[in-house]
């Protein structure tokens, strides 16, 4: 079998990948904003770090998902990912698994991949790119 055929859904692949993320990402945003899914969260404090990341995570999600400004929403959420793991998980303890903050780094190096790799198919980005048409 010629696995190189594969290449040709290398947009659909990343573009699966970009939309679970999303997916994942919104539902941190949703669990502090809203409590929703249940967890340990609640309603935050909108003019809080706490608060921001909450919608960072809510909008910027909804961005990825659906593909719009990809690079540069990615390029902020990258930087959030990191900033939370510096910040609230690596002082607890200096190993991932141990400080929870394992999502977080995930994130950090998916959303830094979507900088340089775009949204890939099935995106507002490449739907507008379509209809940029060259004059002569």
């Amino acid at each position: 079998m010629n696995l190189d055929r594969l290449s040709a859904y290398a947009p659909h692949a990343l573009a699966v990948l970009r939309i679970v993320t999303a997916l994942l990402f919104i539902a941190h945003g949703t669990q502090k904003l809203f409590g929703f899914p249940a967890g340990q969260m609640g309603t935050v404090e909108l003019l809080s770090l706490f608060g921001l990341a909450a919608v960072l995570e809510v909008v910027g999600g909804l961005a990825i998902l659906v593909g719009a400004f990809t690079r540069p929403v990615a390029f902020i959420l990258a930087g959030e990912m990191a900033i939370a793991y510096w910040m609230v998980h690596a002082p607890m303890n200096p190993f991932p698994v141990n400080n929870m903050g394992d999502a977080s780094i995930l994130f950090c190096f998916i959303f830094l991949y979507l900088v340089f790799a775009g949204p890939g198919a099935w995106s507002v980005d490449g739907y507008r790119a379509q209809r940029v048409t060259p004059t002569a």
